[in-house]
């Protein structure tokens, strides 16, 4: 089967019975038959009793909810039937690919019982065109970046050593990034076996740059919104929205598969799951998929007034869940959908990731702005990324992952709706930074470490989300 998969024709003749009016249909069908009976269903309670229920149909409907989007996408011709074949391909190598037949994973797998992560996130700059308020990164237009040399080398070493096919970049502004007159776009078009995602504000992408990401067939955006236009200029900037329907309408044109990322506030968090904002960026702007980051609160001007409360987190939860299902849409919820993924996914773990930013520092995760190392540093001392892997730190929290759930059939393990060791577990991630070599990212990492008013609101808010989720947790997922 997998000789059969590698062919270039597997791929061919799939997309064929996708785009076809009629067979699509039937194709649909068979495989929202197959995820049916994969995951559970009313007429297979033998094979789904011995797996966490609520898991199962947590995975059968957002699997359906891609079909159903890949399904819309095709029948309103908004993706381009090369680009769908090729990233078709990707996906299935990404996910079904065995890495082991990598010596240098096998070598890692060998050593750390463990497999490398499964992506990086990358910062390549600081720099920014927007001043948007609470920005994680507190980007400027002005800031450091990756000279195009490192950037290359991180991503070529990544795939030598770790076998990595995803690579997503944050920022600063991605598309903003250039160093000897080249980009992201040329990262793209260089690993062409790989898959990238770029969080990007929306406002610099024009027809040539739509053009070339067509070309590239591997790379996907997700555009900024704080909600529709008065929620979104609010926070980015008067004129931002409008600009950034310019860029999705780009993207239809071409026929190239994007999303949104939405920050969710205390503000906004009862709209973005509206009928009408989800009707508005899917059905009108043809949006393939929403990732929802709930405001913390790091960066620039960090205000606790935006953190959406425990309870808003909590109602937002069921809300998704409940949009997802009944809309058959593809909404991604990075902290609620914790149970779906086995908790937290940072520092490394098998199926996770690392993050690094623009001056070259090694974090366990976008939020969690403390660095374990240097990649600059790293290489002069002639080190590689199995060197910074093996860091305390990273260590650390994926021994703490792995106590805590991951790797454990959900009845087993603590509360996923719980799983990230910086907001929802503050305590104990203070701990961690205190007892081991960590480096703050910048200076605002680094008065957060003396600010006892922020660590006993956040500490707080744990206690909260306990009160409140853990219920939820043993009536939902352990009955």
């Amino acid at each position: 089967m997998n000789s059969i998969k590698n062919s270039p024709f597997f791929y061919k003749i799939i997309t064929s019975l996708l785009y076809g009016s009629i067979t699509r249909k039937y194709a649909i069908r068979y495989i929202e038959n197959k995820i049916a009976k994969n995951f559970g269903s009313s007429n297979n309670q033998k094979a789904s009793s011995k797996k966490n229920k609520r898991l199962q149909y947590e995975k059968k409907i957002m699997a359906l909810s891609i079909i159903k989007t890949l399904d819309r996408s095709i029948e309103r011709n908004n993706l381009d039937r090369n680009i769908a074949q090729e990233v078709l391909k990707l996906w299935a190598n990404a996910l079904t690919g065995d890495r082991l037949k990598n010596k240098e994973v096998k070598k890692f797998y060998i050593k750390n019982k463990s497999m490398p992560p499964f992506m990086l996130v990358i910062s390549p700059g600081h720099g920014c065109n927007l001043r948007c308020r609470g920005c994680y990164a507190s980007s400027k237009s002005n800031g450091q970046k990756l000279p195009w040399n490192v950037l290359d080398r991180l991503i070529s070493d990544a795939k030598k050593l770790w076998d990595i096919k995803l690579i997503v970049f944050s920022g600063g502004e991605p598309f903003y990034y250039n160093s000897e007159d080249k980009g992201i776009l040329d990262i793209a078009k260089k690993y062409k076996d790989c898959l990238f995602l770029a969080f990007s504000n929306g406002t610099l992408l024009n027809k040539r740059l739509s053009q070339e990401i067509a070309e590239c067939k591997n790379i996907t955006p997700a555009f900024s919104v704080e909600g529709l236009e008065e929620e979104t200029n609010r926070i980015r900037g008067e004129g931002v929205f409008e600009k950034v329907l310019g860029s999705m309408e780009l993207m239809k044109k071409a026929g190239i598969p994007f999303g949104i990322s939405v920050t969710v506030n205390s503000d906004n968090y009862n709209k973005v799951l509206k009928d009408k904002f989800l009707d508005f960026f899917f059905h009108q702007m043809g949006v393939f998929y929403a990732f929802y980051f709930q405001y913390l609160p790091i960066g620039r001007a960090l205000d606790f007034k935006y953190m959406p409360s425990s309870m808003q987190r909590v109602d937002f939860w069921s809300k998704i869940w409940r949009q997802i299902e009944n809309k058959g849409l593809f909404l991604i919820d990075f902290w609620n959908h914790g149970p779906l993924v086995g908790g937290c996914i940072s520092a490394g773990r098998e199926g996770g990731y690392l993050y690094i930013d623009w001056n070259g520092k090694v974090m366990p995760c976008v939020f969690m702005p403390y660095s374990i190392g240097n990649i600059y540093r790293m290489y002069k001392e002639g080190k590689t990324l199995n060197h910074l892997w093996e860091h305390p730190f990273l260590a650390k929290i994926r021994n703490w992952q792995k106590n805590y759930g991951f790797g454990k059939e959900a009845n087993f393990g603590n509360n996923l709706l719980r799983p990230c060791p910086y907001r929802d577990h503050h305590l104990e991630f203070l701990k961690w930074i205190k007892e081991l070599k960590t480096e703050p990212e910048d200076e605002s990492a680094s008065k957060i470490l003396s600010d006892c008013f922020y660590h006993k609101k956040m500490i707080s808010y744990g206690k909260k989300l306990a009160n409140l989720f853990d219920p939820v947790w043993e009536e939902k997922y352990l009955k």
